[in-house]
């Protein structure tokens, strides 16, 4: 249903878009105006400054502006930019976080504060150059800007668009304005809470001395709470039905292999793609979020030709989320299943029948800041009547870091090993996890132990010096109307920091007893998963248990010592505290000079006004990568599925210098059909700089390794940015004060893309305890069904001198460990995507009523296939999908009224060695709000009301990754202008 309702959308938008400009000229011509002009506020001034930018505006722009001083659109700057045509968000906790824009991920799209570059970090993503929106407010922001075709005049990355958040000016304001406003947000999504949480914000701004001097100040409180309740499975790689391992391991197991057995209904075929399981949990987490904002802006006439600005900004974002999650993992032994018909099999239901398996109750903390402070200083000189200079400073930081004495992102685990055997049915939207135990009861709070832990300790920081010199002199000539010129230095500095400690008890840590029952909660897991498919199976697993994680944390330090043991890591850098040494580091410098010129055209096109604009701007960039890495020198195995590698401490260091230079031209042309109906036209070439990681210098490899192989990632330094050349076109048909009807298309050639491939290589003769002649002496003895804890007494009682730290060691007996290795690797192809963007704004006359519709068609030829294995390279350009938006409203005598749909369809989010797509989903928003008496207005607002579900999968629909029933959140608050 929900499908073609979408198709009846499309055709609808496509037919009246395509009819309406086709007869503009005839009814423009025939329309008399005849209304007097009228003075609004609220929703419809803003989507008049709105249009009025874009129609005023060389190349293809879109705007969002404040409906007044203080006063957004949205609560969220990514929420309200999803209403421009091409624009599709990415949600973190259900708030706006990042921008797609035509799909170009938001990597690739750059985002400027007042024009100036922005640095970004995040603990949690350490090679995104993505900026998250989720750090501002949106309270002091007075407009967005979305650059589609690009400017000379603007900092290159932003292959994509560029985005520019502009801030209230006092000087610009004008005379004094004040509001303030508190607003009390309930987030439905809570589990087993119904807190509300306040959130508040000011802004002053006056001038002062005639008009000359002003000050503006700016700042917000926010305080959220909320949930996430959503299952989740890990997969292992796409494998060839044919394909043949030494080590049958994380496969389909085949006539012959030591865990055969002939329970496999309808097999993948030879030519078949498949992907098993690797683990699977159902997880409740808890969510506070801390902002802060703060602006402050001084401005002052310090002649009739020269003003100086000077500004600080203030932004932090505090996030703790709190998980507990049940489930099971994956060990590969006997198994059943049953599958799809190819060239994608996807699994309609996979059983394991292991003796040791067992069900784990996990809790996770996550918790970091990010703090953002830019200082900057701008001079504005009116040299002559025809020449105007203007001088821009700014340096700007982005630091993400723990907050607490544990890390980033923690996790410690109980289990109770009681299952004989757990199955995931994949037949519904909720995957059914359940268990048959094996005569202990592993939902029982008295039969649980403690198990192993991990620690992160993650840092990043980015900063930005930014010296930037724009000139524009106005020739006055017949075609030549002005020449823009300009000058910038540019220095980016990028570092991360990682470390990591891990418990390997993975087989069990001490006694059931260690752990008191009263640290346990249980909690429904069908009540929590509610309306959606599958979750009403009987066999579904029905509950977890919660904990808290300081709480355990601190028992295990206490009993077992999970953070300060020699055999899990070191802290010496930390005593006291489970924070991990930060072993790796990483750093990159990006210094870029750049030239730029344009010019400004105006002449007649067979009786048409007509602007033209071309320009061109020049970059070099001077690169520079220094890394230290930890090496690796020995493994060791505690006897189960899981396998470590170990380390004396030492470490390696690199560096890399290089440079690149760019050409990038760009020419816009406009013409004014007639007085109402604008074509446009747009070419230019762009870049974007790779993420952090696919530059950063050495090898990593990951502690963890499995019984097939290890896994690691590099990147190469070396990487030039890829380019886009990019092809707009337009019409735009303003038939009404307040309304339009625009069409656009647009295509961008794509060179130099990058992508990820896997190589299979060995490192530093490390070698695999689990897969050498001892090993295999010790499988023949014990035979099956043992636990680690059998493994590790075996090798105690035959080889002594292989146990140390109660893990087994490898030798240079066993076989070489193989590390399968993911880099990037650059296409020598030229792809692209393209596509069409239907726009309608329509207010009706004085009634109050209006609405804006629009729909983005998007096609890529870089997509992935599913039907290869993940052994083959593939490049494919995430993010591109068909979007669409619906925002119906009233804005009159004081009350406003806005009802707003969007719809994303599927997409694909990820394309490593294996693709992740999220599936279609949409979501409804409501406000209304009423000034009660001059300045004072009180307002209500609903986000997501109708809670639709999220999902996403692998190379097919059974592939699920993530199952997420959404929630909705309302506000009800009061804001006052003086």
């Amino acid at each position: 249903m929900k499908s073609a309702q979408n198709r009846a959308l499309r055709q609808l938008l496509i037919g009246s878009s395509l009819v309406a400009i086709s007869s503009a000229a005839t009814l423009a011509q025939a329309q008399e105006v005849a209304d007097d002009e009228i003075v609004v506020t609220g929703i419809r001034s803003s989507l008049k400054e709105s249009m009025e930018v874009k129609r005023d505006s060389s190349g293809i722009v879109d705007a969002i502006t404040a409906e007044d001083i203080g006063k957004f659109p949205d609560t969220n700057l990514a929420e309200s930019l999803q209403r421009i045509p091409g624009v599709a968000i990415d949600r973190s906790n259900g708030e706006g976080s990042t921008v797609t824009v035509r799909g170009w991920g938001a990597d690739f799209n750059l985002v400027t504060f007042n024009g100036r570059y922005v640095p970004t970090s995040s603990s949690g993503d350490l090679g995104s150059r993505s900026f998250d929106f989720g750090n501002l407010a949106s309270e002091g922001i007075s407009s967005v800007e979305l650059y589609k075709t690009s400017k000379v005049n603007i900092a290159s990355g932003g292959a994509g668009a560029t985005i520019n958040i502009r801030t209230t000016k006092p000087l610009e304001a004008g005379n004094m304005i004040a509001t303030v406003g508190v607003k009390g947000v309930y987030d439905t999504s809570q589990i087993g809470s119904d807190k509300v949480t306040p959130e508040i914000s000011g802004l002053y701004s006056n001038t002062f001395a005639n008009g000359t001097v002003g000050v503006a100040v700016s700042g917000s409180y926010q305080l959220r709470e909320g949930g996430v309740t959503q299952s989740n499975i890990g997969w292992r790689d796409g494998y060839l039905g044919s394909d043949a391992f030494e080590n049958e391991w994380g496969r389909l197991p085949r006539p012959g292999s030591w865990n055969y057995i002939d329970g496999v209904t309808n097999p993948p075929g030879p030519n078949d793609v498949y992907e098993v399981p690797q683990n699977g949990d159902y997880a409740l987490t808890d969510f506070r979020r801390e902002r802060i904002n703060g602006q402050l802006t001084l401005q002052a006439d310090l002649t009739p030709n020269l003003r100086a600005t000077a500004d600080a900004t203030y932004s932090s974002n505090e996030v703790e989320t709190n998980t507990s999650s049940a489930g099971v993992w994956f060990d590969h032994a006997w198994t059943n299943s049953a599958w799809t018909d190819g060239p994608v099999a996807g699994p309609l239901f996979y059983t394991e029948f292991f003796g040791a398996t067992d069900l784990s109750y996990s809790g996770s903390l996550a918790a970091s800041k990010n703090e953002n402070i830019s200082l900057g200083m701008n001079l504005n000189w009116q040299a002559t009547d025809r020449l105007n200079m203007e001088l821009d400073y700014h340096n700007s930081t982005a630091e993400s870091a723990p907050t607490n004495d544990y890390g980033t992102s923690m996790s410690l685990g109980t289990t109770v090993f009681g299952i004989g055997e757990q199955t995931i049915n994949f037949e519904n939207a909720l995957p059914v996890i359940s268990f048959v135990n094996n005569g202990t009861d592993p939902e029982l709070a008295s039969n649980r132990l403690a198990s192993g832990s991990t620690f992160a300790n993650n840092y990043m920081k980015s900063e930005v010096q930014q010296l930037q010199l724009n000139g524009s002199y106005d020739l006055d000539k017949k075609v030549i109307k002005s020449v823009d010129f300009g000058a910038g230095w540019l220095e980016n500095g990028f570092r991360s920091e990682t470390g990591f400690i891990q418990t390997d008890s993975w087989g069990g840590l001490g006694t059931p007893d260690d752990i008191p029952d009263d640290f346990f909660e249980w909690v429904n897991l069908p009540e929590q998963f509610a309306g959606v498919a599958g979750a009403d199976d009987p066999n579904m697993l029905q509950g977890l248990y919660r904990f808290d994680f300081v709480q355990m944390a601190d028992l295990l330090e206490g009993l077992h010592g999970i953070c300060s043991s020699p055999w899990v890591g070191s802290t010496s850098d930390n005593p006291g505290t489970c924070l991990a040494n930060r072993t790796n580091s990483q750093e990159l410098t990006e210094e870029t000079f750049s030239l730029y010129a344009q010019f400004n055209n105006e002449f007649d096109l067979f009786g048409a006004p007509t602007n033209l604009t071309a320009g061109a701007r020049w970059e070099h960039t001077d690169v520079t990568a220094p890394a230290e890495i930890q090496i690796y020198n020995g493994t060791s195995w505690p006897g189960g599925n899981e396998f470590f590698l170990t380390t004396d401490g030492s470490t390696e260091t690199s560096e890399f210098d290089g440079s690149y230079s760019f050409f990038l031209p760009s020419v816009d042309m406009d013409v004014d059909v007639t007085e109402d109906i604008k074509f446009r036209a747009s070419y230019s070439k762009t870049m974007a700089r790779q993420r952090y990681n696919e530059l950063a210098p050495g090898l990593v490899l990951d502690s963890l390794f499995r019984a097939d192989a290890g896994t690691g990632r590099t990147g190469n330094p070396g990487l030039k940015p890829f380019t886009s050349n990019n092809y707009d076109a337009s019409a735009e048909w303003y038939f009404d004060d307040n309304s339009y009807i625009s069409v656009g298309y647009f295509k961008k050639d794509i060179k130099g893309f990058v992508g990820s491939e896997v190589i299979n290589d060995t490192f530093n003769g490390l070698t695999h305890p689990g897969q050498g002649p001892i090993a295999a002496e010790m499988r023949a003895a014990l035979g099956s069904n043992v636990t680690g804890t059998d493994v590790v007494n075996w090798y105690i009682a035959n080889y002594p001198n292989l146990v140390v730290n109660g893990a087994i060691i490898g030798t240079n007996a066993d076989p070489d460990l193989f590390f399968d290795i993911t880099r990037p690797v650059v296409s020598d192809r030229t792809d692209g995507f393209k596509g069409l963007e239907f726009a309608v704004q329509h207010t009706f006359g004085d009634s109050g009523f209006g609405f804006i519709a629009n729909y983005t068609l998007a096609s890529t030829e870089l997509e992935y296939d599913n039907t290869q294995p993940y052994t083959v390279s593939q490049i494919a350009l995430p993010g591109v999908s068909d979007s669409a938006n619906v925002v119906g409203f009233y804005d009159k005598n004081g009350f406003q009224a806005r009802i707003a749909w969007n719809w994303r369809e599927n997409f694909l989010a990820g394309s490593g060695i294996n693709p992740f797509y999220i599936e279609d989903y949409d979501q409804i928003d409501a406000n209304v709000s009423y000034e009660v008496r001059d300045g004072f207005t009180i307002f209500a607002e609903g986000i997501d009301i109708t809670g639709t579900d999220r999902r996403g999968h692998r190379r097919s629909m059974n592939n699920t990754t993530f199952m997420n029933p959404q929630k909705g959140r309302y506000a009800v608050g009061a804001r006052y202008k003086f």
